[in-house]
């Protein structure tokens, strides 16, 4: 007797898996623009909670020291819980704190909102980040890996214009407001769309390859993170009080600066993804160059909006960039939990070493830091990364 296979069915059951991805790539949009929030809303926040700017940039250290210690931790904690049930309620989560920080009246319960913000940006990432594998057929896994990430990428340069665009006409708590609704619909969006996706046993939660040593390529990717995005975030987590400060720019001109910066940022992060595939070190030492370059000038001339375009250009494909180069220095799952981990520790130590300075300066000198870190990183890559083949 022959059986066949009913071919609608099994495109149904494609397309399925897919939007289940789809639904990943939403959720890490959602979590990485709630943990960049604060950015584009940091004057207004610090202003209604009578905090300086420094205390304000807070917002972003809280969260991202969370995040990395939550990834690990929840990695072994909640290992053998079904992913269908674990990834929505993360999400839940996300929605609670956001709606607590736009309700929140003072400061700590801010803070506490943050961290809670933190826990759900760790644990989804860490979980969402491996589903590839077992919802696309292998041949896939590539491209539904880099669509999941994806989500991360656009939030890294999309979310914080448009919630200071919100901000602008809105306020601020309205935009706090808008991500908690949103985090709460996508919650029954994972919820119908991911497949039951068991939980894993002990012995399937260490690194795939059984290798614990740390390459020497993949030591210089996460030397290089560190640099690169703590410099990043030491300056734009205070680019809105350089704006309206130094630049004497109003909430509207901030918003459409903050917009554009972020359109430029997507257009980075594709051009560098389709090259940096390639040689992921002359695309690292580019970008780095750019954002250097862009920083160091704002403080100089009186064009603003040139310089966050190629600041947008260049910080929009260093994620992409490092992704790609951590797959070609052979990290495995490993290297990609240590990569989480040192993106969040240097958003959280980059947005505290900013707000030292900013206040202990002024908010003009944490550009030329961020411009100092960002040199330092064109030089790990061109002279470490040089004698690392994976990079080249």
């Amino acid at each position: 007797m022959t059986t066949t296979v009913d071919p609608t069915s099994d495109t149904a059951a494609r397309r399925a898996r897919w939007l289940a991805v789809t639904s990943l790539a939403a959720g890490t949009f959602t979590l990485v623009t709630s943990e960049m929030l604060p950015i584009g809303l940091l004057t207004s926040i610090g202003s209604d909670m009578d905090v300086s700017d420094g205390t304000a940039g807070l917002m972003m250290t809280a969260p991202g020291l969370v995040a990395a210690v939550a990834a690990p931790v929840l990695a072994i904690t909640a290992r053998r819980l079904d992913r269908r049930v674990t990834l929505p309620a993360l999400m839940a989560l996300l929605g609670v704190a956001n709606l607590a920080g736009a309700l929140a009246q003072d400061y700590l319960v801010m803070l506490a909102a943050r961290v809670l913000t933190g826990v759900s940006i760790g644990g989804f990432w860490a979980f969402a980040a491996a589903l590839g594998p077992r919802l696309v057929p292998d041949r896939s896994v590539g491209r539904a890996t880099s669509i999941i990430l994806s989500g991360v990428a656009v939030a890294s340069v999309l979310g914080v214009p448009a919630a200071a665009f919100v901000s602008s006409f809105a306020g601020w708590r309205a935009a706090f407001a808008a991500l908690g609704v949103a985090a709460l619909a996508l919650v029954a969006l994972l919820a119908a769309t991911l497949p039951p996706l068991p939980g894993e046993p002990p012995a399937a939660s260490g690194p795939a390859d059984g290798s614990r040593k740390l390459s020497r390529p993949l030591k210089v990717v996460l030397v290089l993170t560190v640099l690169i995005v703590s410099g990043h975030f030491a300056a734009y987590t205070y680019v809105r009080p350089f704006l309206e400060q130094v630049a004497g720019a109003g909430p509207a001109f901030v918003g459409a600066a903050l917009l554009l910066y972020g359109v430029a940022g997507v257009a980075g992060n594709f051009a560098a993804g389709a090259r940096a595939a390639g040689g992921p070190r002359a695309v690292l030492v580019t970008l780095a160059v750019l954002m250097a370059v862009s920083t160091a000038a704002l403080p100089l001339i009186g064009l603003p909006l040139v310089a966050l375009v190629v600041w947008g250009l260049g910080y929009g494909g260093v994620g992409v960039t490092l992704q790609l180069w951590i797959m070609r220095s052979g990290g495995g799952e490993l290297g990609t939990a240590l990569f989480v981990c040192a993106f969040n520790v240097s958003v959280a130590l980059g947005a505290f070493a900013g707000g030292r300075v900013a206040d202990g300066v002024s908010v003009s000198a944490v550009m030329w830091l961020g411009a100092a870190l960002a040199a330092v990183s064109v030089a790990v890559a061109g002279i470490w990364g040089r004698s690392t083949r994976n990079g080249s």
